[in-house]
């Protein structure tokens, strides 16, 4: 996926601040933030809830006893008892020693993401940060102050370390970050231009702020919301197909559709009768003249492939919600009053959901791709001239297209090859058993952009198709997908043009949901015509 580097817009800077309070933000909240700029602030209760758990931990400060991560060192070194005079330098350096990624930077939608969900965790009480260092925090995202986080560097435990030690190196002032323009600046100056101050870290402030599966988390939520409209739009794909190919919507009848009840397949199914109703196309080859007995199964088994993937993210939301409403921290503040070491930090909840999905969402895209081969070879389009060229021998038509989709599904099956289940020890044995969940989360990233750009070139190829079946008529839905496209100047049947700018174009329709609120309007409104016009007038 693209980097989301550039600055915030005015626009998105006056959108209203979203409250953290004691509960789960929801994914709304995340996507508020993380994508359109919105704001933070800390509720009162937050606020009361933050300054209870600190009354615990200055506590135990004060205790002759040793008692990790307020007054002893860090894993391996968990040990070894740190005199006052030296816990803020041992939390400054557990931030700078942590704060070891390398590589591209992670784009900025992500690291929002993963910054609200650790002032979420904050929010809660059960870090025992200061009330100030919170404030601090929210004060940093709400002023679109964006630190400069590596891809690689998290094994996803204890949680996403790395990633979120440079968000806490940018808090201490230290590090570089993206200001509210998306200039590269010293965190230094960008605080000041803010009116923010760098934040001198108290005992056990160090690891509330890097402990937590904040970055992985923030991921999947983000790819979810992403997946609610392609695995939507996956189905106007396939009914574009279905129809073109001169399939038939018989096997998407609702009944035999509860033969088996997979709520997703349902869904699916549902939503492919309403955009092929009214169809001139299916409708020109219905009744005793079709000799066809049955679809191939990309077109016929569409339901149950995208319906399974429906139900698998919908899994994968229970999994995020719950792990949103989570408070995960390393030693962690108890209700009555103990700070306790314990392992929720561990990404595997999140980690086997993520690699879930990619597995998901490579068979969807290799569903669509199957849809789009059989458009360009004559022995299976049923009429169709070969890869739908103007002049086949001369022009090649969507040819490559098809080599563009194939290369995609194919690193989609790469991107499936689960990450949850390998595992690399650290800390000299200590943490001997990790989740890999952020680089689960990095691999559906990559492969939420895929499935995007395979389903637009089924889109390209399937209205193609429909225009060379003229002068039947499609379905109201189908014919606004393809007038839409036609609208973006995305060219129809005609002479060979260079593809790449057709190809980004129908992916950006696809990616911000203008191929799918086009069929969806349409096929409402033809439901809606059909409801209203009497029985006797039909």
């Amino acid at each position: 996926m693209s980097p989301r580097t550039a600055s915030l817009t005015p626009a998105e800077t006056a959108r209203p601040a979203r409250v953290v309070d004691i509960g789960a933000v929801s994914v709304e909240d995340v996507v508020a933030v993380a994508r359109h700029g919105a704001g933070v602030r800390l509720s009162d209760a937050a606020l009361d809830a933050i300054a209870a758990g600190r009354a615990v931990v200055d506590a135990l400060a004060a205790d002759p006893q040793p008692h990790y991560g307020v007054s002893t060192g860090f894993g391996a070194l968990a040990t070894r008892s740190i005199p006052a005079g030296r816990r803020a330098d041992l939390q400054r350096s557990l931030v700078r020693s942590h704060a070891a990624g390398t590589g591209a930077e992670v784009e900025r939608e992500v690291v929002r993401a993963l910054m609200l969900l650790r002032l979420s965790t904050l929010a809660t009480g059960r870090t025992g940060v200061r009330v100030a260092t919170a404030r601090a925090y929210a004060a940093m995202l709400d002023a679109g102050i964006t630190p400069v986080v590596r891809e690689y560097g998290s094994l996803g435990c204890s949680g996403d370390l790395a990633p979120l030690a440079h968000c806490a190196l940018a808090l201490i002032g230290e590090g570089d970050v993206r200001d509210a323009t998306g200039t590269l600046v010293p965190a230094a100056q960008a605080l000041a231009a803010a009116g923010l101050e760098p934040v001198v870290l108290a005992e056990k402030e160090g690891l509330a702020l890097i402990n937590g599966t904040d970055g992985m988390l923030g991921q999947l939520v983000l790819a979810l919301h992403d997946l609610d409209r392609l695995l939507a739009t996956a189905d106007v794909a396939a009914a574009l197909s279905v129809e073109s190919l001169l399939g038939t919507d018989a096997a998407f009848a609702d009944d035999l559709q509860a033969l088996r009840p997979h709520p997703g397949q349902a869904a699916s199914a549902t939503h492919l009768r309403a955009l092929l109703a009214g169809s001139g196309i299916m409708a020109s080859h219905r009744g005793p003249q079709c000799t066809r007995v049955q679809d191939a199964y990309s077109l016929r088994c569409a339901p149950q492939v995208h319906g399974a993937a429906r139900d698998t993210a919908a899994h994968a939301r229970a999994v995020a919600e719950r792990e949103l409403a989570a408070a995960v921290d390393n030693p962690v503040v108890t209700r009555d009053g103990r700070v306790e070491s314990n392992g929720n930090f561990h990404g595997a909840p999140v980690g086997y959901v993520l690699d879930f999905l990619a597995i998901a969402v490579a068979d969807v895209a290799s569903m669509s791709e199957r849809r789009t081969d059989r458009f360009l070879d004559v022995s299976r389009s049923h009429g169709l001239p070969a890869f739908l060229a103007h002049d086949p021998g001369v022009d090649s038509g969507l040819m490559i297209a098809q080599y563009t989709a194939a290369a995609l599904v194919s690193e989609l099956k790469r991107l499936a090859v689960p990450a949850s289940v390998d595992s690399i020890p650290s800390s000299a044995m200590q943490e001997d058993h990790v989740s890999m969940g952020w680089h689960a989360a990095r691999k559906l990233r990559r492969a939420v952009d895929a499935l995007t750009r395979v389903l637009a070139i089924e889109v390209l190829t399937a209205t193609r198709a429909l225009d060379l079946r003229a002068p039947l008529e499609p379905s109201p839905a189908t014919g606004a997908v393809r007038d839409l496209l036609r609208a973006h100047g995305v060219a129809g049947p005609g002479p060979d043009r260079q593809l790449s700018p057709d190809l980004e174009s129908v992916a950006s329709l696809v990616g911000t949901g203008a191929v799918l609120a086009a069929a969806d309007d349409a096929a409402r409104s033809t439901a809606t015509r059909t409801t209203a016009t009497p029985k006797e007038d039909r």
